[in-house]
């Protein structure tokens, strides 16, 4: 990702041209650089909306309430790329009250925790904080440079946390990190966190994990080759979809990609820093292992500057037609859906790119895009890096139908 300088609900945020597909009204505001829109399990009233700074704000019922969740101002290094990046629920945290965050450290390392939520529903205990230890006898995985950090988290549809790792900043990856097998930087990681809270690492090995119990690459490795992975979600199989984990990978300075993984097909190789979007790049060095799998999108610096993946729909409130269609956008302000063709092996096409961006409100009113996140019911919404708020896709109301066979009675 890359971070630039920076109404009440239900406004709409501009003047919409007549037939408008899709519509953008502000939720939520008065949030200082959110970076991620992120659904309450317990309560479908409640979201939780994570400030780039260290904080983690509360929305009910689209009001910012006035105590935070959890606030880690105090530990967080934030600024650039850096600072409180993820949060995600554990797949039971209707009873175990646990959460887990992804943030730079002081010293500029990432570290990832798991919290537990106080008797309060809304707070968090900041007392209950552990530190998962990745990265040796380290409770946090170095950072090299200030770019580059990664840190989204998600569960997957298999109960396991995936942790997207940057490859550790700079430029062109200058130490091949995300094809090092024995760096956890450049990869997507996979961890079972459903462990007593005795565990002194915080987490296990899954038994399916593609590299474990072998010399050939770190154990919590899933996948390799991610430059910066920005936002990536899977297709909600409660809701009817696939399973697939679906990737914005940040690029250099030529191509943005999607990558697109069908569910449980780990072990794949994106290709960076040899390859970029599905294009050739730095090759001086070779692979870590063949084949490198390409994007099933890219686009240029026409079209954007950095990429903020988002999710596969799969929602009511905007129409059949948008269901199963992939919704991303760019940092500069611009929003688009890909339609999905889904082949037997469960590996998918892109075509069909729509923009959205005017139909919204305009990048002018967007601002710079860092997140996507959906509602209880699958819904989609937008954050507003720049512009502190968060935006619920919509679509506008259908006219009522015309009454039929009116005739005028006389009294």
């Amino acid at each position: 990702m890359r971070f630039a300088a920076a109404a009440c609900a239900s406004l709409l945020l501009a003047a919409r041209p007549a037939h408008a597909q899709l519509q953008g009204q502000v939720y939520a505001s008065g949030f200082q650089s959110p970076v991620a829109f992120v659904q309450d399990p317990t309560d479908r009233t409640v979201q939780f909306v994570v400030q780039q700074g260290g904080r983690i704000r509360v929305a009910q019922n689209g009001a910012a309430l006035g105590t935070d969740f959890l606030n880690l101002s105090g530990s967080v290094s934030s600024g650039g790329e850096r600072g409180l990046l993820g949060l995600a629920f554990a797949p039971d945290y209707a009873t175990s009250g646990r959460f887990y965050v992804n943030f730079t450290n002081t010293s500029g390392d990432t570290v990832v925790a798991r919290f537990i939520r106080s008797a309060i529903p809304t707070v968090a205990d900041p007392s209950s904080r552990f530190d998962l230890q990745l990265e040796g006898t380290r409770r946090f995985i170095s950072q090299p440079f200030s770019n580059h950090n990664g840190g989204h988290l998600v569960f997957g549809p298999d109960g396991y946390l995936y942790i997207g790792l940057g490859d550790g900043g700079s430029g062109n990856d200058p130490d091949h990190r995300a094809q090092n097998p024995n760096e956890l930087l450049g990869k997507m990681l996979r961890i079972d966190v459903n462990v007593p809270g005795a565990d002194p690492f915080g987490y296990r090995i899954p038994p399916d994990n593609p590299f474990l119990g072998g010399n050939s690459a770190r154990d919590e490795i899933w996948a390799f080759g991610l430059r910066n992975p920005w936002r990536y979600n899977f297709d909600d199989v409660a809701r009817g979809g696939t399973g697939a984990l679906v990737i914005g990978d940040v690029g250099q300075n030529r191509f943005e990609e999607i990558d697109y993984e069908p569910r449980g097909a780990g072990g794949r190789n994106y290709g960076w820093r040899n390859r970029e979007g599905a294009h050739d790049n730095v090759t001086t060095r070779p692979l870590a292992y063949q084949p490198a799998t390409d994007p099933i999108f890219d686009y240029g610096r026409g079209d954007g500057i950095s990429i903020t993946g988002g999710f596969v729909y799969r929602g009511t409130r905007l129409g059949a037609a948008y269901r199963g269609r992939y919704f991303f956008a760019d940092y500069s302000g611009r929003v688009w859906s890909l339609g999905l063709t889904v082949d037997a092996t469960g590996q998918a096409q892109a075509s069909d790119r729509r923009e959205h961006t005017a139909d919204l409100g305009g990048s002018a009113v967007l601002g710079n895009i860092s997140s996507f996140g959906v509602d209880a019911d699958g819904e989609l919404y937008l954050v507003s890096h720049s512009g502190g708020r968060i935006i619920r896709i919509t679509a506008p109301l259908a006219a009522p139908p015309v009454p039929a066979g009116l005739k005028i009675v006389k009294p």
